[in-house]
């Protein structure tokens, strides 16, 4: 008798203690594009209402499209703001990845991504070189710094603009939302920009799709890959385009050291890598301002990371490029 109520109470514990785990999925609005989060978890927690908190809070401190936000206060000229968590976080990863590429990525560009009628402010009226010029004063990720939370401006016209960051960085905030709350096998995805880890929920590394650059709106695939506990951003020409009167396009990424947007044939550039999606996403941009060839180049002193790049060659044909690492 004492056998069969032990074994009975042994096994009312291991009921007791078994966890229902499920795929859960999360879809949503942010930051100017949609997001979709899938995760597997028993957890009952309501992660809507926390990433909406978190979506409020990144916004509320690096947005250009909030007047009162705190990016917009110190672009402004504000010298009493003291930046949070959140920028100072930004601030330094885009510090570190605008000296690892020579200032071929600089949120500082933000003067002339306004200028070029990209941002949030007033285009500038018959844009000329010696208006360029008199703009590339203020750009320069060297001339700029935060301790203890203050930014100091060498110039006070300089204009941050962390939108090639920061769709990443929401990412990364969302995602370790889910680890603060043991939840090892997610994947978080805000406009094309993904954070994963762990499997899904046939056991396997999430997998996801890297899109061709079709300039006519419609959507296909250049290929696939898993992520195996990875980050990955994709920057492209191919959508974001401003067509002057004369029928010249300009692209949405400036050049950081001649200041003006102009169109390359590198359409489209995918990095990997096991750091955070947000240092991905500058790479991204970094490459597309470099071009195809110094971005080969960049890819060879960095073997943390891994790309996909696709080009348009001399007879306008695509073409893709992967770095030595890439598999799929």
């Amino acid at each position: 008798m004492k056998t069969f109520l032990f074994s009975c109470f042994f096994l009312l514990l291991i009921s007791c203690n078994q966890k229902s785990y499920e795929s859960k999925t999360i879809q949503g609005n942010a930051i100017g594009t949609t997001f979709t989060i899938r995760y597997i978890s028993s957890d009952t927690t309501n992660f809507e209402s926390k990433i909406d908190e978190l979506i409020k809070a990144v916004n509320k401190s690096t947005s250009t499209y909030i007047q009162t936000s705190d990016i917009s206060k110190i672009n402004s000229g504000d010298t009493t703001v003291i930046a949070d968590k959140y920028f100072v976080e930004v601030f330094k990863k885009s510090e570190r990845i605008y000296t690892e590429t020579n200032g071929d990525f600089d949120p500082t560009i933000g003067v002339l991504v306004n200028a070029w009628g990209f941002g949030p402010e007033d285009a500038v009226e018959n844009l000329d070189s010696t208006k360029i010029k008199s703009l590339l004063k203020f750009v320069g990720f060297n001339k700029v710094s935060v301790n203890n939370g203050k930014v100091t401006k060498k110039y006070p016209e300089t204009y941050f603009d962390f939108n090639a960051i920061g769709k990443g960085y929401l990412v990364d905030v969302i995602g370790r939302l889910f680890e603060e709350h043991g939840i090892e096998n997610y994947l978080v995805e805000i406009g094309g920009e993904i954070r994963a880890r762990g499997v899904n929920d046939k056991n396997i590394p999430w997998r996801i799709a890297i899109e061709n650059p079709n300039f006519d709106g419609s959507r296909s695939f250049a290929t696939t890959i898993s992520l195996n506990n990875e980050s990955i951003a994709t920057s492209g020409n191919y959508r974001k385009f401003r067509t002057t009167d004369d029928g010249k396009k300009y692209v949405h990424t400036i050049n950081t050291k001649t200041g003006y947007a102009s169109e390359s044939n590198l359409l489209s550039a995918s990095v990997i890598s096991k750091s955070d999606c947000a240092d991905v996403d500058g790479y991204a941009t970094a490459f597309m301002a470099m071009g195809l060839e110094k971005s080969k180049e960049f890819l060879k002193n960095h073997l943390e990371l891994r790309a996909f790049l696709i080009f348009e060659n001399e007879k306008g044909a695509l073409e893709t490029f992967t770095s030595n690492n890439f598999n799929n």
